[in-house]
């Protein structure tokens, strides 16, 4: 079985930065009341940069990061929930901004697990010698899918990309994927198709926003990401304790202190950037690694643990380089 390493990273916004004070302008809230409760402070909106866009952007900087030319990638994965369109994939439409020929392009979806979902599939089709080179990236404009009257949600989400490029190599350092999911739990956080009637059926969702159940996600994060953790480090000779950092789905402060709580890990070792992001759903873990990378050194032994819609839930154990 060949390794797989991680050799680049990037991450992109959209160029609008939406404070809590700028909300707080048009709803009923206020910017205590938002970080108090999220650890959120500001976050980049869309005014016209599409998810292939931003996808795009991030995944020409992991590109540059890594050294390779597009013509190397042979394998394009995209996660997200929020695609420009239903065909033809984000992948391939990235795939065709950057130049990359050839490779096999595809989206996923599992919501803010879905940068998880898609690097397990990624790292064990390199692993077993189908692919060389693999471009996943995390990608999503939720603000075009939440109700800016509803302070509940419109508060927490926003826009961005983030990409790791996925290298065969000689010496593993992905040393364990482990995901989940739990379908009695799929009507906690829910986003309709938009697609209208049609002549043969007129019935017409009357949902047009994701809609969360909080508090249950909260107890559900709280609960299923320390298991998971301690899950993904069984059998590899390695506690919480010993992992430098902690990259976890930006979705709430509270969450990873929380986790960080349960393991009785240090909460200085979870790293965050949701106060100047907001919650990016699939984008989050990558653009999070992204910006911890400068603060990274060789041997550093990381977890990424990502959770959300679905249920569905999962964790990476990677041994930096």
């Amino acid at each position: 079985m060949y390794g797989v390493k991680i050799s680049g990273l990037g991450k992109a916004v959209p160029r609008l930065e939406v404070s809590n004070e700028d909300i707080a302008a048009f709803i009923d809230t206020s910017d205590e009341w938002i970080e108090s409760r999220t650890g959120i402070k500001s976050r980049h909106i869309s005014t016209g940069e599409t998810t292939t866009e931003l996808a795009s952007r991030a995944a020409q900087q992991a590109l540059e990061d890594s050294g390779l030319s597009a013509c190397e990638i042979d394998l394009v994965i995209v996660a997200t929930v929020t695609p420009d369109y239903t065909m033809p994939s984000t992948a391939c439409c990235v795939a065709k901004n950057l130049g990359i020929k050839n490779a096999t392009c595809f989206d996923l979806a599992a919501a803010c697990s879905g940068f998880i979902y898609a690097s397990e599939v990624a790292v064990s089709l390199i692993h077993q010698g189908s692919y060389k080179h693999a471009l996943v990236i995390g990608a999503e404009v939720l603000s075009k899918t939440v109700d800016w009257t509803d302070r509940n949600t419109c508060v927490l989400f926003a826009d961005g990309a983030g990409a790791a490029i996925y290298v065969r190599t000689d010496q593993n350092k992905i040393i364990k994927i482990l995901t989940a999911s739990d379908g009695d739990g799929s009507e906690l956080i829910t986003l309709p198709n938009l697609s209208g009637p049609s002549k043969f059926n007129t019935i017409q969702n009357p949902q047009k926003y994701m809609q969360m159940e909080g508090r249950e996600v909260y107890k559900f994060a709280t609960t299923a990401v320390p298991e998971n953790i301690q899950d993904v480090l069984a059998d590899t000779g390695y506690t919480p304790q010993d992992i430098d950092l902690f990259i976890l789905h930006q979705a709430n402060a509270r969450i990873m202190d929380s986790v960080a709580k349960k393991l009785d890990v240090d909460n200085k070792k979870f790293f965050k950037n949701l106060q100047k992001y907001g919650n990016t759903s699939a984008a989050s873990i990558p653009m999070a690694l992204a910006d911890a990378k400068e603060y990274l050194k060789p041997g550093d032994k990381l977890i990424l643990s990502g959770f959300g819609a679905g249920l569905t839930w999962g964790s990476m154990f990677i041994i930096w380089e």
